[in-house]
């Protein structure tokens, strides 16, 4: 009986190694909103570190989270920290390329709960009167989180959060 249960344990182990293997070795999150704004309407929320307290959804998790700006006031060389709770834990941001009512992405560096290094970035699109923007976050996928992947999603967890952010965004900017 012990030998059977063993046997199981190893095959199972065997398939869950398997599965880590056979996924991707990174990943992608996106989601995408429609706003009755302008894209500088738009551009300028997202451009402006600053400006993403009364939006990003992160911010509404632990209030007493502590923020340190610096390098730029906004767009290229703008740098922004935080510290905060376990649901928003730390890590920093910088704008790496911005191309007014058109794109902005970022440096995404997570240290706390865990340590990861992502590629953020906005693309904005004029449609009709309004703008369309796509939110994206790309990055490795370590084997851990892959094997992680199949209990969570990253897309779930993570595009739940921007979802939330774009409802936020649209209700500064639409108003």
């Amino acid at each position: 009986m012990l030998f059977w249960i063993i046997l199981i344990v190893i095959v199972l182990v065997v398939l869950v190694l398997i599965y880590g293997v056979s996924q991707p070795a990174g990943f992608s999150v996106v989601r995408e909103a429609d706003f009755n704004a302008t894209p500088k309407m738009v551009f300028s929320q997202i451009n402006d570190f600053h400006n993403w307290s009364a939006w990003s959804p992160w911010e509404k998790m632990d209030p007493d989270m502590k923020r340190e700006f610096s390098g730029s006031a906004s767009g290229v060389g703008a740098k922004y920290a935080w510290v905060g709770n376990k649901k928003v834990g730390q890590g920093n941001m910088e704008i790496t390329s911005s191309v007014p009512s058109k794109n902005l992405q970022l440096d995404l560096n997570f240290i706390k709960p865990f340590q990861a290094s992502n590629v953020t970035e906005f693309t904005l699109t004029p449609n009709g009167k309004g703008t369309h923007l796509k939110w994206e976050m790309r990055g490795h996928a370590p084997f851990v989180f892959r094997v992680m992947g199949m209990f969570f999603s990253m897309d779930k967890i993570v595009g739940t959060d921007f979802e939330k952010g774009l409802a936020n965004l649209r209700g500064i900017v639409d108003a």
